[in-house]
């Protein structure tokens, strides 16, 4: 007689494992996740997964993980409005619903700095009407980034997406080397896996002319193409020392 095999199911494996491992995904995962089964779904809505997606995503902040439960909520609900700074209106602001739990101050961070960074997508596309950026405009948005305190993971999902321009995407990579200090091996990885690495940019710039027996020679304009994944790993100094020149006299 045939012997009936039972197979495993998923609500066998230890809860803390099952976290560990739902932690290792994307929050669209997660929840995508949360569909399969009625175990996963319970799991899915843990307190204690979404804080630690929560921390994933945003390490630069202050997100306690020795501490839970409301008051701590309160708190990183409290340093919102401060991260999206005053992009994000006191109207805007009422739309989202009370915070319960890590899932839904996950959410609310989420959703206040894409509303951030649309008004940065917007002053980048003001200031690009002729697909080139002076160098004190795409400054000042890399500065509002570094306000509202993008994570890494934030900038592959606003400004490293397909559907941004190349400029958009510039001004991305430049914030993770000034601002995150992400290593070059660990952004041209963001860049190939969003498909932006091969994408061209054109710098300009010019050196004024020097002094020859006293007479001033004329000012030298220089061009040089580049792509954004050579930019990242570094495969051009003199572009990269014009870049570079530019933050140390904005600071």
């Amino acid at each position: 007689m045939a012997t009936l095999r039972h197979e495993p199911s998923w609500s066998s494996i230890p809860v803390d494992i099952a976290i560990k491992i739902a932690s290792f995904l994307e929050a669209a995962d997660v929840c995508s996740l949360g569909s399969c089964s009625r175990f996963w779904l319970g799991l899915c809505d843990s307190d204690y997964l979404w804080m630690e997606l929560a921390k994933k995503r945003w390490p630069i902040t202050d997100l306690d993980s020795t501490s839970t439960g409301s008051p701590q909520l309160l708190k990183v609900s409290s340093r919102l409005d401060e991260v999206v700074g005053q992009e994000v209106s006191a109207a805007s602001r009422t739309s989202f619903p009370p915070l319960q739990g890590w899932r839904e101050v996950y959410i609310y961070r989420h959703q206040s700095l894409a509303r951030a960074v649309s008004a940065v997508k917007e002053f980048v596309e003001l200031c690009s009407e002729n697909e080139s950026l002076e160098a004190g405009y795409y400054l000042k948005a890399v500065n509002d980034l570094r306000l509202y305190r993008l994570g890494f993971k934030d900038v592959q999902v606003f400004l490293f997406a397909k559907r941004c321009s190349v400029l958009l995407n510039l001004v991305g990579l430049l914030y993770c080397f000034v601002q995150l200090e992400i290593a070059p091996s660990e952004v041209m990885e963001a860049l190939c896996s969003s498909e932006v690495s091969e994408r061209q940019i054109c710098v300009r710039w010019f050196k004024l002319g020097r002094w020859f027996y006293g007479f001033r020679l004329q000012d030298e304009h220089h061009s040089r193409k580049i792509s954004l994944g050579e930019l990242a790993m570094g495969k051009d100094d003199e572009v990269i020392g014009v870049l570079n020149l530019v933050f140390i006299l904005q600071e």
